[in-house]
């Protein structure tokens, strides 16, 4: 197996394949795992190792190994702390991920009622977007439609999200942009528009625009649906990113239910390129935990050699 070394900060514990308890004492030099797929931890996953500053947690995420990084927030966020990830994140060679591109409408319908209103809303989010993404170097942006409109029959809410969809597509073609749609389980979010991956399928297929896509969560859609090698098969020409979590929990990988081994195999055989974030929580607090993250996707990994 290939591995790279890294020169690690002195808080940093080594990590290994082969690992099978944490050393008592801090190391140097360890080395950093080389994934065969591009997993992308977040903001805080890797806190209690590399601090608070988010520069220091890009570092250490590179120093681990991993070729990408998510932030649900980065839109948010100030925009000299953009420029400042964006530089580090080309720097340590990792590509940025998603981020959310729009205000979630949890509790009332927002795409599916058709309301002008609400579409300029979101058609200008996504337009204010644009800059962001240019910003740091990202190419897929989140959007979720929102709840549903129990007022409106579901054919009319879906032609209303469609043609959103379409036009939200046309601004963001000739920047070689994507929105990815995000169905989301009923257990966590009950009453959501978008809830699973055929539904997905069926918007992304009439909006016909390569930059409409589906985020297919492995967490939400183990409770939605199940059925997910064959529902990642079906939907698979138009998925453009993965989102990971265990369940129950949704924590890492090896945690719950799931088979990631057989998922990450199968993802991998199909050549695929993107990103698969690391959408989840750590199931051990402290270094402990973090440390206990990484020999989890390790251990997942390996197989896809």
């Amino acid at each position: 197996m290939n591995r790279r070394t890294f020169t690690a900060t002195a808080a940093t514990a080594g990590i290994g394949l082969s690992l099978s308890k944490l050393w008592a004492k801090p190391t140097k030099v360890v080395k950093a795992y080389n994934y065969n797929l591009r997993y992308a931890p977040h903001l805080g996953m890797f806190k209690h190792h590399a601090g608070n500053n988010p520069i220091d947690q890009l570092h250490f995420m590179a120093d681990q190994g991993f070729t990408a990084f998510e932030d649900n927030d980065m839109r948010k966020r100030s925009l000299s702390l953009q420029k400042e990830m964006a530089k580090v994140m080309e720097q340590r060679g990792l590509r940025m991920g998603v981020f959310v591109a729009h205000t979630i409408y949890w509790k009332k319908p927002n795409l599916a009622s058709g309301d002008p209103k609400l579409r300029e809303e979101f058609l200008a989010e996504i337009k204010a977007a644009i800059p962001v993404a240019q910003r740091i170097n990202a190419k897929w942006m989140t959007v979720v439609p929102g709840h549903v409109d129990l007022r409106q029959n579901m054919a009319y809410q879906t032609a209303h999200v469609v043609e959103t969809l379409k036009q939200a597509s046309a601004l963001l073609e000739p920047h070689g942009l994507v929105m990815v749609l995000e169905p989301l389980n009923f257990r966590n979010h009950p009453g959501l528009f978008l809830s699973e991956s055929p539904k997905a399928y069926a918007i992304c297929k009439a909006v016909a625009s390569p930059s409409c896509k589906i985020l297919f969560d492995i967490y939400h859609q183990q409770i939605q649906e199940g059925n997910l090698l064959p529902n990642i098969a079906a939907c698979w020409d138009e998925i453009g990113y993965f989102q990971i979590g265990d369940n129950p929990g949704r924590k890492e990988p090896t945690t719950g239910e799931i088979n990631y081994k057989n998922i990450f195999k199968y993802i991998h055989s199909k050549g695929f390129k993107g990103i698969l974030g690391m959408e989840h929580g750590n199931a051990t607090a402290g270094k402990e935990g973090e440390l206990a993250v990484l020999r989890a996707y390790q251990s997942v990994d390996q197989f896809l050699e």
